[in-house]
């Protein structure tokens, strides 16, 4: 059992990695934020500013986030990539990476790292920028449209992406059921089995799952963001191929709809862990 557990993960791993590869010049647009996660103001440091700048200097069509957009883009936001920022830095070296995501949230490409030894935030920030870009500077980028770029994955790749979503879904699911068999004593008496295995499942099933207070949906830009009575925005979660299965901004994590509850999974610690939210549309 545990070796089809690992395989199983080691499968999902792989489908993922596939699906999240795809050559960036099927891409015609790059979007940039107008704040990094790990900043506090908008282009702080003009950090932003100069992602846009670098980008259309190395050939690529930049636009920072709520421009005025051309009107292919407006009607379809998967011909372009979303720019962000990681930060990896120690005491003596600020260290950023260019990662570019496609219109599903999975990562397109990933440069070196860019570092610096400044110890000002803005000499550091702005040299280790451009160090990442000098990758980008030789990769010679240039547009080669295809017939639906929402389905550059699968063009590239070989599966399509409603397949792709589902895969990944079901092995979550295959996965979960091992560990479920792995680690949940089910002791059952010979005058009733069927009852005391259901009542066992389901001790189980409320120990490992958290329930939230109720949660109301308001639509946004490519999906909802879930408010509580404050009203204060909890969780915001972005739509997918999928109906009912939601990416969750911000976090390493799904939300999706099983029976008449809504599930957001997470891996915590290495451990898979599932909360129930209880969420008004």
């Amino acid at each position: 059992m545990k070796t089809k557990y690992l395989s199983l993960l080691v499968v999902c791993f792989l489908v993922t990695s596939v699906f999240s590869q795809s050559n960036i010049n099927n891409y015609k647009y790059v979007i940039i934020p107008k704040k990094y996660g790990f900043l506090k103001q908008d282009d702080q440091f003009q950090l932003n500013s100069l992602t846009e700048f670098l980008f259309n200097k190395y050939g690529f069509v930049a636009f920072m986030e709520g421009e005025n957009y051309p009107d292919d883009l407006n009607s379809d936001r998967c011909l372009a990539l979303t720019s962000d920022l990681i930060k990896d830095s120690s005491m003596f070296k600020t260290k950023l990476q260019i990662e570019l995501k496609n219109c599903n949230g999975l990562a397109v490409y990933t440069t070196q790292v860019g570092e610096s030894r400044e110890k000002d935030y803005d000499k550091a920030y702005n040299e280790a920028l451009r160090n990442a870009f000098k990758e980008l500077e030789t990769i010679n980028y240039k547009y080669v449209p295809v017939a639906n770029t929402s389905e550059l994955p699968a063009k590239q790749a070989g599966p399509t992406q409603n397949e792709v979503v589902k895969e990944i879904a079901q092995l979550k699911a295959e996965i979960e059921n091992l560990k479920q068999e792995k680690e949940t004593p089910v002791v059952i008496a010979e005058q009733s089995k069927v009852t005391e295995a259901v009542v066992e499942v389901s001790k189980n099933v409320s120990s490992s799952q958290n329930v939230s207070g109720i949660l109301y949906a308001q639509a946004i830009e490519n999906g909802f963001q879930l408010v509580d009575s404050s009203p204060k925005v909890v969780y915001k979660i972005k739509n997918t191929s999928m109906e009912n299965m939601f990416l969750v901004e911000g976090r390493n994590a799904t939300l999706y709809k099983k029976g008449d509850q809504w599930i957001m999974e997470y891996y915590e610690n290495n451990v898979l862990k599932q909360d129930v939210l209880n969420i008004k549309f």
